[in-house]
């Protein structure tokens, strides 16, 4: 995709502009912030980095002036005995009061695990011309990078500010059973309405996403001496046992994926947006002198929003069931190790005015934006559920970003490109006619409103 970040188009607010230029020519601090960032490892599984990385990020933003609070997700909303996952499920909370209405600024901070292949070191920043190489560069701390940047912008060259930012540093969003940012909503922590960084540097309209469950499959068997397995009534091999499961689940793979959404499909694909099964893992086996006693399977589900949750995994579990009927000797357990509920149409009032706050930032034409969905998945479908159902949508990810690969990357470029949009709208001078809150309440796009406020947060809860 052609980037037209640089434009030169005039905002119509002096302040606004020289906030801009000064982002352009600043983008140095924003790259060794992210180079930080990629250096604490907050892979999931398992998310043991969640605590270093609220102390990164408290770092950072306290010296323009946010007061932050951790919130806990309690163990048993996400733990799994004998699960991958381990660590405490930390979710940092950054808030700057002055009156405003708020605006989430959301971000996951896990990032999946490195993947073989890559040929840097994926938790060690690497620099090449205008490329910036580590895991979770685009997916997604360069975007934390890029509102720091903004941030930094506005409080430099003095740029009043049309909401309060809140800043959401949420854990498990990577297949978690309990996402944070699903916690904070259930416990009434979020207000006013959301940008979310899961998404794509594209002129796009998010239309929701689809949902996705991973089952944990273990079998067990007996475990013997392996020159005696061939005896009757010895061991129990669960890898050679699990051979009928795996047929019948390659068997439910095309049966699934004849299921498609109505959802409108990204503009570059060849057809409709259609569920998937897909075996995620198998492990088992341990050396060649033992009859394996185990095996696990994973199976990830991404099920559209016209499909039923329950129903879906009650398919599953049925194939499961004919495909053991034959291995009596062999116990079966299936465990939910992580779910995401489909997003539905997160479009609402302030879809216009970030539309143009993006074209501000990454030079897009109004005619190039179109509506979208996708079949991968966001923890935001637990978020309309408490009765928030606007969400904004943008992110660094691009076909070539390597996202959830090796060698995954982001740009300078696109990072400063992010950070202009994002002051763009965020700035109480750009397109004030078209800020929601201004014509709901009648008011002068400078004036501070005194919304109430939600419920206090206290640390650790």
């Amino acid at each position: 995709m052609d980037n037209r970040h640089g434009s030169g188009q005039p905002t119509g607010d002096d302040s606004l502009d020289a906030a801009m230029a000064w982002i352009a020519r600043s983008a140095e601090p924003a790259v060794a912030d992210l180079a930080r960032m990629i250096a604490v490892d907050t892979s999931f599984p398992p998310g043991t980095g969640y605590d270093a990385f609220a102390d990164l990020m408290d770092e950072l933003i306290a010296p323009l002036g946010f007061r932050s609070s951790r919130v806990v997700v309690p163990d048993a909303l996400w733990r799994v005995p004998g699960g991958p996952a381990s660590g405490r499920r930390t979710n940092l909370i950054g808030e700057r009061e002055t009156g405003k209405p708020v605006l989430g600024l959301y971000f996951h901070v896990d990032t999946v695990p490195a993947a073989a292949g890559w040929d840097k070191d994926p938790l060690r920043l690497t620099r090449e011309g205008d490329r910036l190489y580590g895991l979770g560069a685009a997916d997604m701390k360069g975007t934390i990078a890029a509102v720091l940047l903004a941030l930094r912008a506005a409080e430099a060259c003095g740029l009043p500010l049309a909401y309060d930012p809140m800043l959401l540093f949420c854990t498990d969003e990577e297949g978690g059973l309990y996402p944070g940012v699903r916690y904070l909503a259930e416990q009434g922590l979020l207000e006013g309405h959301v940008l979310n960084f899961n998404g794509s540097a594209a002129p796009r309209i998010w239309a929701g996403c689809f949902g996705l469950f991973n089952l944990q499959i273990r079998l067990h068997g007996h475990t013997v001496h392996a020159g005696e397995g061939n005896r009757s009534g010895s061991g129990v091999n669960a890898i050679e046992a699990a051979l009928p499961l795996l047929q019948a689940l390659t068997d439910l793979k095309p049966v699934v994926a004849q299921r498609t959404s109505a959802l409108p499909p990204p503009p570059t694909a060849s057809g409709p947006l259609a569920a998937r099964l897909d075996i995620a893992a198998a492990h088992g086996g341990i050396c060649g002198g033992q009859v394996p006693s185990l095996f696990e399977i994973l199976v990830c589900r991404r099920y559209a929003p016209e499909e039923d949750y329950e129903e879906a995994r009650a398919e599953i579990e049925t194939a499961i069931a004919r495909a053991m009927a034959g291995s009596p000797d062999i116990a079966v357990d299936i465990q939910l190790v992580g779910h995401l509920a489909p997003t539905g149409d997160p479009t609402g009032p302030h879809w216009p005015r970030w539309q143009a706050a993006l074209s501000a930032g990454f030079g897009y034409r109004p005619d190039e934006f179109r509506a979208w969905g996708a079949a991968s998945c966001s923890d935001f479908g637990w978020v309309q559920r408490t009765g928030m159902q606007e969400v904004l949508l943008t992110g660094l990810g691009r076909p070539e970003s390597n996202v959830h690969s090796p060698d995954e990357h982001t740009t300078v470029t696109d990072i400063v490109a992010l950070a202009q949009s994002v002051l763009a709208y965020l700035a109480a001078g750009f397109a004030p006619d078209m800020i929601p809150e201004n014509t709901d309440q009648n008011t002068d796009p400078n004036a501070v409103p005194t919304p109430g406020r939600g419920p206090q947060k206290e640390s650790d809860r």
